[in-house]
């Protein structure tokens, strides 16, 4: 997980400068980290990010070889209706 640092006592005298009191500059630097490690939990890191393209690429392999290997067979396919088409109109020209 990233950590994104926080200083809570600049924080808290910051506020207190401001004119909060201490407890509520204090509750305030406590809401705001927990609202961080919240938000960190949902984030992708590079590594997710890494796992996820590696995944990716393996299906989009997977899926390219299916296709090719049904490119293949259709071909296979319309080689023989041109032939079953063909082959007896020839035979019809040349034989007569």
């Amino acid at each position: 997980m990233t950590a994104i640092t926080f200083d809570t006592l600049k924080f808290v005298e910051t506020l207190k400068a401001s004119g909060f009191a201490e407890p509520q500059a204090k509750g305030m630097a406590v809401a705001i980290q927990e609202v961080q490690k919240a938000n960190l939990d949902e984030l992708a890191t590079k590594g997710d990010l890494r796992e996820l393209k590696l995944e990716l690429k393996s299906d989009i392999r997977e899926v390219e070889s299916r296709l090719m290997g049904e490119i293949r067979l259709n071909r296979w396919m319309l080689a023989l209706v041109v032939a079953a088409t063909v082959l007896p109109a020839l035979k019809t020209l040349l034989i007569g």
